[in-house]
């Protein structure tokens, strides 16, 4: 990636920024879900799973709920041409709150791709979490929690930074 990308004129999320909004992402699903003795939050390799990281550390934080982490990988281009990959794989699933977890939601086929691997048992429920929402979907797939809801247009781009450096953002190209 360029540079260019990653200006401070083109930075809509700072560090601070994002992790005010997982923590109020973290609020929610807690309030939503506090009878739960346990849940699964299911990150989309790379930056969901890393957004998951970052919210199981805030739940840690603030409810008694057991947090499991799972990593999803799937081809996001062509998702039929490879099996969706949920790691580790012997996670029980049966009558469990499934929290689907990836940074950005723009067409919705990510989701829905994603939430395949978790419609082959009866889980209890499957929601959804995005920092950002696009509003561009394609596919019936709507973010249960959203970190911040971004009108777009088709050319502009989202770009994530979650790993650790002074980039840690989220950009608008």
């Amino acid at each position: 990636m360029e540079d260019i990308t990653f200006d401070e004129k083109n930075r809509i999320l700072d560090r601070n920024q994002i992790m005010q909004k997982i923590k109020r992402i973290a609020y929610e699903l807690y309030e939503n879900n506090f009878e739960e003795k346990d849940f699964l939050l299911a990150g989309i390799q790379e930056n969901g799973y890393l957004l998951a990281q970052l919210l199981a550390k805030e739940l840690h934080h603030i409810s008694p709920v057991k947090i499991e982490l799972a990593s999803i990988t799937l081809n996001k281009i062509h998702p039929l041409d490879h099996p969706v990959l949920v790691q580790p794989d012997n996670i029980p699933l049966e009558q469990r709150v499934v929290i689907l977890v990836d940074d950005v939601l723009n067409t919705g086929k990510t989701l829905a791709y994603a939430m395949q691997a978790f419609l082959k048992t009866e889980v209890k429920k499957v929601e959804t979490v995005t920092l950002i929402n696009r509003h561009h979907t394609l596919y019936p797939i709507n973010a249960t929690y959203t970190g911040l809801s971004l009108s777009t247009t088709l050319q502009e781009h989202i770009r994530v930074v979650l790993a650790d450096g002074e980039r840690f953002g989220a950009y608008l190209i």
